[in-house]
């Protein structure tokens, strides 16, 4: 009797030293951890904490099937140059993405397009040395800045994302701006919590693409 227990127990102990062995990697995966770097846009302004955009993104993401976690790096106010400034220490060690959304404020002061391009170079390649993989939001400058502004400015993201081999979002307020008081707050230039979820649908598919390219990355 006892021999047939010890038979019987033999690899049922084997099975549980098995799983023992294993590292927690391969037992339970841990989620994407990604970075908004941005300025009012990313981090909400005007709009309860629930209803900023990397916040609504995340939960987007989760009810698709993916495991993330999106760190809010919004700063109401900075520029490019502002957010670059602080992203070693807005940008923790073991982020696995950064979704950079810069500029727009560069733009409605009229900063020359060369200093938000040096501002975003810089932060690029901040990030690359530091083997972070990039989503470039692009902006656009508004029609009043006056036709060569606005054609230098908007040219910086896709030059930039070519440069560093970035995926490109063309303008993170498409679907948005200029849309009326449903999509955008009183002052015109930020978006509602509606406005927020058009955002998060139009990038969406984009942000899929760049997770897929993640997973793939050794």
């Amino acid at each position: 009797m006892e021999h047939l227990v010890v038979k019987w127990l033999a690899p049922v102990l084997l099975a549980v030293a098995v799983l023992a062995a294993l590292p927690p990697a391969v037992a339970r995966a841990e989620p994407v951890r990604l970075v908004a770097l941005g300025d009012s846009l990313t981090a909400g302004y005007g709009l309860p904490a629930a209803d900023a955009f990397p916040v609504k993104l995340q939960a987007a993401l989760k009810a698709r099937g993916h495991d993330v976690v999106i760190d809010n790096a919004g700063v109401s106010g900075d520029t490019a140059s502002a957010g670059a400034a602080r992203l070693d220490w807005s940008v923790p060690d073991g982020t696995q993405g950064v979704i950079l959304e810069l500029g727009a404020n560069d733009a409605l002061r009229g900063i020359d397009p060369a200093v938000t391009e040096k501002a975003l170079d810089a932060a690029l390649a901040g990030l690359k040395q530091r083997g972070i993989p990039v989503l470039v939001a692009g902006m656009l400058a508004p029609p009043n800045m006056g036709a060569d502004y606005k054609a230098r400015f908007d040219a910086l993201y896709p030059t930039l994302a070519a440069k560093y081999g970035a995926p490109l979002y063309p303008f993170f307020l498409d679907g948005v701006a200029g849309q009326g008081a449903t999509l955008n707050q009183a002052d015109g230039m930020h978006p509602t919590a509606a406005g927020v979820d058009v955002m998060v649908a139009k990038i969406l598919p984009t942000m899929e693409a760049w997770l897929g390219s993640l997973a793939k990355a050794p």
